[in-house]
Order: C-alpha cells, then sequence, then structure tokens
C-alpha cells in the first residue's frame, strides 16, 4: 500500500513538472525572441540617423542659411573650374605668342617693312601682337620711345594675364571660409540641441554633420584651386619673360631708324 502511495507521488510529481515546464516554454520564448526585435530596432534606428546625416539630408535640413552656404560652395566650385581651364587655355606659347607671327615679324623687319610686320600683328590677335603693335606705331619717333612703349604694352597685357589668375586665387580663398562659416552655424545647431534639455539625437547629428561635411566641402575646392594657381601663375610668368625678350629681339632692328624731323 505504502508502494503504490508512494507511485502515485512520483506520477503526480512528474505530471506537475511536465505541465510547468510546458507553461514556461512560451513564457521563455517571447523571452529569447526580445533579443531579436531589440537588434531589429537598434538596426532601424542605425539607418535612420544615418539617414538623417547624409549629404542631402545635411544640405536641405540645415535651414536656409545652409542652403545658402552650400549653393555658394558650388558656385564656389564651379568659377574655380571655370577660372583654371579658361587661364589653362589661354597661357600657352599658342596663345601668347603665335609662332605664325613671330615668322612674319621677323619676314618684315628683314626686308625693312615695318608695315607689314604690323600688318602680321593685325592678323593674328593677341598679347605679343599688342605689344608689337605698340612699339611699331611709334616706329617714327626713336628708338628710346619705341621701348618705352614696349615696355608699358607689356607690363598692361601682364597685368591683364594676372588679374585673370587672381580670380583662382580668390575662390581658393573663399571656399575654407565659406565652409568654416557653416561649421560655425552647425556648431550653434548643435549646441542650441544641447540647450533644451533633452536632445533630440537626430537633431544633434544633423548639426554636427552640417559643420564637418561644410569644413570638407571647402577643403575639396580650396586645395586643388591653390595648386592649380601657383602652378599656373609660375608657368605664365616664365611665358612672360620669354614673349618679352622675343619681342626685344623682333624690334632690334629698329635700332638703326632715323628720325627725321621737318
Amino acid at each position: 500500500m505504502k508502494r503504490l502511495v508512494m507511485l502515485a507521488v512520483m506520477l503526480a510529481g512528474l505530471t506537475v513538472g511536465s505541465v510547468m515546464a510546458q507553461d514556461a516554454a512560451p513564457a521563455a520564448a517571447p523571452a529569447a525572441a526580445a533579443p531579436a526585435g531589440q537588434l531589429q530596432a537598434a538596426d532601424a534606428g542605425a539607418k535612420k540617423s544615418k539617414d538623417s546625416t547624409g549629404f542631402l539630408a545635411v544640405v536641405f535640413g540645415s535651414g536656409w542659411l545652409g542652403v545658402f552656404l552650400w549653393s555658394a560652395l558650388f558656385g564656389c566650385g564651379a568659377a574655380a573650374i571655370y577660372f583654371i581651364v579658361d587661364c589653362s587655355i589661354l597661357i600657352r606659347p599658342q596663345k601668347l605668342m603665335p609662332q605664325a607671327l613671330i615668322e612674319k615679324v621677323k619676314g618684315g623687319m628683314a626686308e625693312g617693312d615695318v608695315m607689314k610686320a604690323l600688318h602680321a600683328c593685325e592678323s593674328y590677335p593677341g598679347p605679343m601682337a599688342n605689344i608689337l603693335s605698340a612699339g611699331f606705331s611709334h616706329v617714327e619717333e626713336g628708338f628710346d620711345v619705341i621701348q618705352e612703349a614696349i615696355n608699358a604694352a607689356a607690363d598692361l597685357e601682364t597685368e591683364r594675364i594676372m588679374q585673370r589668375l587672381t580670380w583662382i586665387s580668390v575662390c581658393s580663398n573663399l571656399a575654407p571660409m565659406l565652409g568654416l562659416l557653416g561649421t560655425v552655424q552647425g556648431m550653434i545647431m548643435a549646441f542650441a540641441t544641447l540647450a533644451t534639455g533633452a536632445p533630440d539625437v537626430a537633431a544633434l547629428a544633423l548639426s554636427i554633420a552640417q559643420a564637418l561635411w561644410t569644413t570638407a566641402g571647402g577643403l575639396t575646392i580650396a586645395i586643388p584651386s591653390i595648386t592649380f594657381y601657383y602652378s599656373i601663375r609660375n608657368n605664365a610668368n616664365r611665358l612672360i619673360l620669354r614673349m618679352q625678350a622675343m619681342t626685344m629681339e623682333l624690334i632690334k632692328d629698329l635700332r638703326n631708324v632715323e628720325v627725321v624731323n621737318d
């Protein structure tokens, strides 16, 4: 009898244990599923944060001042590209002192025909042609006057070339300033968000992204611009010196010109 009672108690205990285990299993399943849900929520939050700090979100989410700054940065970059291409095309030996012009002026001077050399300058307009034309226009006033006219014209042409080059320098100096202004704006927005007491993480990230993106944009424009500026400027200085030396070589025969005073 005692054995039967003990066996019944054991069977009852196993039954209760099995029921409790079955009841605990569904409760454990949500608990195990909770980390997966949290991971999905974290992934969604990270993706949202990434989207909120993307480039387009920074450009259009930083207010009217941010849009203005980015428009100015894009305009500054476009202007830098334009002036770099323009000066690269202009400051070449073929543009400053065409070989055809040199040959025709040499031929005219060898024949003693100053008018032929002057017509050659009119056929090939450019810096060197303008300098030579200034000298040939004063051929009747003596070599000293010719040389003064050529020096004055050479200074004027050099200044024109350097003025065009200066615009590249302007773009290279303006871009970092615009980027710095965008950085200041982003930091102001970030501290304003922190001042609310319970800051919005997305808004704070957007403000910091604005500060960093504008700095990067300004430097991206400035570094190539300043590199091209000094490279083109050095090339321009070399070509100007060659042009002046070639001009003096071409007019040396005018030393023998006699001035007739009526």
